[in-house]
């Protein structure tokens, strides 16, 4: 996933430090951003941001208060390079919630290292699930809104597993934790090839997940990902089970009912551009279309396909 660091200065003297400093690293993408500029740049939500205090005509402190308290930006990183290495301007700088303070003259490596550092300590952190080490909510919404205002279409798949509990209840926790592992492998498989590019993938919690991929046509996408987890699923039962086609679970009164294997249900949002205007109007469309597939017995998918009016 390409990581968009944006630098900001009004007289462009640090992008090319940074571009060619990172030449080699390409998930590495920066941006030239002029203060004047800064409300619409921040719509985009950057993974970083590094303010040239030497190169902006406003106050840095300001900026960084501003920056702070855009809704979507309460937790960019913020770098701050700067020749007033005063203690009282650093610490005027940090109380803001800004995570560095670097005095010139820069060591470029010292540079470096530290935006390379600080983008690996923010992907740690976002990965909320450390059962798949996928993106949570908050990066989900946030990917959510970078693609609606970034104005192209997009696919959102929604995708959660079938008699789910049923097997937790007859194989246990543990091996529940297992296929959940499996179903994120099988999707980060299936959607990050080289033949789709600017995808994601987050996981909601528990047994649902998320993928949204560019485009209005993913027919063949959710197709595979039902073939293979289909096809691989079958290991995390027992030959008994497989050859019967379902397991048996008592319910609360103590009666025996028979649950089909698990399988996986995808639904999908199509939106074109302009159809969506927030991320709560694909949430709601996307909680019916999910229904719709679940609706079928074994794995299925259900695409909504209505337009704009």
């Amino acid at each position: 996933m390409i990581q968009e660091i944006y630098i900001i200065d009004d007289d462009d003297s640090s992008i090319m430090i940074f571009r060619e400093l990172f030449k080699n690293d390409h998930e590495f993408k920066f941006i030239s951003v002029k203060t004047e500029d800064i409300d619409i740049a921040l719509k985009n939500i950057p993974s970083l941001i590094v303010i040239n205090e030497d190169a902006i005509d406003r106050d840095v402190v300001d900026l960084c208060k501003k920056i702070r308290k855009d809704e979507d930006n309460t937790i960019t990183p913020v770098i701050v390079v700067s020749s007033n290495g005063s203690k009282e301007h650093r610490v005027r700088i940090l109380q803001e919630s800004i995570e560095y303070f670097i005095k010139k003259p820069v060591d470029e490596q010292y540079l470096y290292h530290t935006v390379k550092n600080l983008n690996r300590l923010l992907a740690s952190n976002r990965r909320i699930s450390p059962l798949t080490g996928l993106p949570g909510n908050v990066q989900i919404h946030a990917e959510l809104k970078k693609r609606i205002q970034g104005k192209e279409p997009f696919c959102v798949l929604y995708l959660d597993l079938d008699n789910f509990k049923a097997y937790n209840d007859v194989y246990g926790f543990l091996k529940g934790d297992e296929i959940i592992e499996f179903t994120a492998e099988t999707i980060l498989k299936l959607v990050h090839t080289d033949e789709i590019s600017n995808t994601f993938v987050g996981h909601i919690g528990g047994d649902d997940f998320i993928a949204i991929v560019p485009g209005t046509n993913c027919d063949k996408l959710c197709q595979n990902i039902i073939a293979y987890f289909d096809s691989n699923v079958k290991k995390f039962f027992t030959d008994d089970d497989i050859e019967k086609g379902y397991i048996e679970v008592a319910n609360r009164k103590g009666i025996i009912e028979q649950f089909p294997l698990t399988s996986i249900s995808i639904g999908v949002v199509i939106s074109e551009v302009g159809r969506f205007h927030n991320i709560l109007e694909i949430g709601e469309i996307g909680a019916q279309v999910k229904h719709a597939a679940k609706s079928v017995m074994g794995s299925s998918y259900a695409i909504d396909k209505r337009s704009l009016v």
